[in-house]
């Protein structure tokens, strides 16, 4: 079964804030975060090419609210912006 449009909206958003967060050097890269967040490596970058597969887990988002600050309502809604008020982008 395909994703809906509004779960490829948020796996969107989670590659956009994963990719941010990358290219401003927070850590190191997508193996990083995998390794660190015991994420599929694999299922992360075979999601990423394509949406509809099943592979995305809501675990995928937590230590982007948790650790590095993002916005829990942004990555779910699109409401906002990618940061949380007091943060520019690094982790706290």
């Amino acid at each position: 079964m395909a994703n809906t449009e509004i779960t490829k909206q948020i796996i969107n958003r989670f590659f956009e804030a994963l990719d941010f967060i990358v290219e401003n050097r927070t850590i190191r890269g997508i193996k990083t975060y995998c390794d660190a967040y015991d994420i599929d490596r694999r299922n992360l970058y075979n999601q990423r090419k394509n949406l509809d597969r099943g592979w995305f887990q809501a675990s995928w988002l937590y230590p982007l609210v948790t650790v590095y600050n993002i916005s829990a309502e942004w990555l779910i809604t699109g409401k906002g912006g990618m940061f949380n008020k007091d943060s520019k982008g690094k982790a706290t």
